[in-house]
């Protein structure tokens, strides 16, 4: 297992996190993808930390709060130092009936961290995230309770979950005119059969120096070798069909991906979560389970090593189309891209 910086900080996380979105049995989707008990969940909270994992991510909507409560439970079940793990939750989605009961207002999130704590049976969380955008509420606003929070005590980082490139830069700007603490890290959906963020989001990254954390690497079990052209599966991704996939295209990857699993005696889920830890702007991938093996045959993906010869392999599958002005970006800065190469020549 090898260990990233989380963004600019200097707080080192593993490069596969656990996440906690199957614990605990909620109701409607949560029950689609949940269903563990405390003691399946320590079971996986155990697997992961044996093999080297130090990061742990949930949410307060994750199956209505149960997700922090069993996380939070399983710490102390399994008697884990509070220091050797780094534990991750989010808020932003609805957390009762009221009007006020949802978004990255003041209110919620003031109420929030003092929920997720008391849930977590912890003094301190140390990344909060926001978990989408929320239209109704000025980022300034959210920004500064965010600040508040950390001032506190209460969270150590903060992150932010399926915001636009835009968004996070304005947030920056604004973080860095007011002296609000910055985000550190960003949690977005990145998988071979869904690479869109390569447009926009993972350029931004690597100018402002943010972390990427990875969810749903395998396209909702859709890279889990179990669907094929003529047989849909089974699993999560039968019942829940999320996130979105073009399937015919993704059916290419996978096949692709059986082959070079065979070549080198690993799983196809294995060889999808290689690719992604390959990845430069990839600080940590977050896999999730509902049985001891399947955490176990993920968790080998990091001894995994793909060759540059199937990395291109891979690369040539689900690229994102062209879209403007990306294309004319490249167009007209690869003159400029030939001389910083030091093979400076007059453009055509």
């Amino acid at each position: 297992m090898r260990y990233n910086r989380l963004g600019n900080t200097g707080l080192f996380v593993s490069e596969l996190c656990l996440g906690a979105m199957t614990f605990g049995e909620g109701e409607g989707m949560w029950k689609t993808i949940g269903s563990l008990n405390q003691s399946k969940s320590n079971e996986l909270v155990k697997g992961a930390v044996d093999a080297g994992v130090n990061f742990i991510d949930t949410a307060n909507v994750y199956s209505g709060g149960l997700s922090e409560r069993i996380t939070g439970q399983a710490l102390r079940d399994l008697g884990i130092a509070r220091k050797d793990v780094v534990i991750a939750t989010k808020a932003m989605g609805a957390m009762g009936k009221g009007v006020n009961d949802s978004g990255a207002s003041r209110h919620h999130l003031m109420d929030q961290i003092d929920a997720s704590l008391e849930r977590l049976q912890l003094d301190h969380v140390d990344l909060y995230q926001i978990h989408g955008w929320d239209p109704a509420t000025p980022m300034e606003e959210t920004l500064r309770a965010l600040d508040d929070i950390v001032r506190s005590g209460r969270a150590r980082y903060i992150g932010v979950s399926n915001w636009a490139a835009w968004q996070i830069v304005k947030s920056l700007g604004i973080s860095e005119r007011r002296g609000f603490e910055k985000f550190a890290s960003l949690q977005a959906y990145y998988s071979l059969a869904g690479r869109d963020l390569e447009r926009d989001i993972i350029p931004m990254l690597n100018s402002e120096g943010l972390g990427l954390m990875v969810w749903s690497p395998l396209a909702g079990g859709f890279l889990s070798g179990k669907f094929t052209r003529d047989a849909e599966g089974e699993g999560r991704r039968a019942n829940f069909d999320f996130p979105p996939v073009d399937k015919d295209r993704a059916y290419d990857a996978v096949d692709a991906m059986r082959t070079i699993a065979k070549a080198k005696g690993a799983s196809v889920p294995q060889i999808a979560l290689a690719w992604l830890l390959a990845k430069p702007a990839v600080t940590t991938v977050i896999v999730g389970a509902r049985r001891l093996d399947q955490l176990q045959d993920n968790l080998g993906s990091v001894d995994v090593e793909l060759t540059s010869e199937q990395m291109q392999t891979l690369d040539q599958h689900c690229a994102p189309t062209p879209e403007y002005p990306g294309w004319m970006l490249e167009r007209q800065g690869e003159y400029r891209r030939v001389a910083m190469a030091g093979k400076a020549s007059p453009p055509k």
